[in-house]
């Protein structure tokens, strides 16, 4: 299997646009917000860094309860819809900015990083940006902040792997040929790249930055929990505390 170019994701995000809030994975949002909050104990004293945001949706929904965030993407076009969105809603605890996951410019300021639905940790192409990025990630965190951090998870992914579909056991990186539909009804269709992890990677990757592993939790977006480990959810979450 070939790597995936450098910001693969940004056509994708071009074509789709608001049509990408209409997925069903998308619709769970206010669930994974109100178990994130209980598990990292976010309120309006603390500040919050949604890394890989998209358009916005986890952003907008911790800004409603009144905590400030800060939601980073490396598309143009999803930074622009969140942007929106936000001045719709006229939320002023939150801002939007273009940053590459890789390279965050954020030193020991957050109470909590957020990085879901595979935003940017799970689109690297299976090699060392992985770990800089996660290292990175926790760099942002204040002494004692929190992380939660989704991922694919394989057994799922190679349980239930569709005609068309391709994984990588070399790299954990799942291949697809997607066709999607932008907001007039335009087919077309795109390549996607998905790393995924095992939760014994993700508690070394988690020490390795630095990071002390609460849990890993199997869970489904809409459906965040605490459960332990399995074949049987298409994700892991981590939750882990800066040392």
């Amino acid at each position: 299997m070939d790597p995936p170019p450098d910001a693969w994701f940004n056509p994708l995000a071009e074509f789709l646009g608001p049509a990408y809030l209409r997925n069903a994975f998308t619709m769970g949002t206010e669930q994974e917000i109100e178990f994130l909050v209980g598990a990292l104990q976010l309120d309006a004293s603390t500040r919050v860094l949604d890394a890989g945001c998209g358009p916005g949706r986890h952003s907008l929904a911790l800004a409603r309860r009144g905590i400030e965030v800060v939601g980073v993407d490396l598309s143009p076009d999803f930074v622009e819809l969140a942007r929106a969105a936000a001045a719709t809603e006229h939320l002023t605890n939150v801002r939007f900015d273009v940053h590459d996951v890789r390279a965050l410019p954020f030193s020991a300021e957050c109470d909590a990083v957020l990085c879901l639905c595979q935003g940017g940790f799970g689109l690297l192409g299976g090699g060392p940006d992985e770990a800089k990025t996660l290292a990175g990630l926790a760099l942002c965190l204040k002494p004692s902040g929190r992380l939660a951090l989704s991922a694919f998870n394989p057994y799922f992914v190679v349980r239930h792997l569709e005609p068309g579909e391709s994984f990588d056991a070399g790299t954990g990186v799942n291949h697809e040929l997607a066709t999607l539909r932008d907001d007039n009804g335009i087919e077309r269709a795109f390549d996607l790249w998905t790393t995924c992890f095992t939760p014994r990677e993700l508690r070394m990757l988690a020490e390795a930055a630095g990071l002390r592993v609460d849990a890993i939790s199997a869970v489904t977006p809409g459906d965040y929990a605490a459960r332990a480990p399995s074949v049987d959810h298409p994700e892991h979450l981590l939750l882990a505390t800066r040392i």
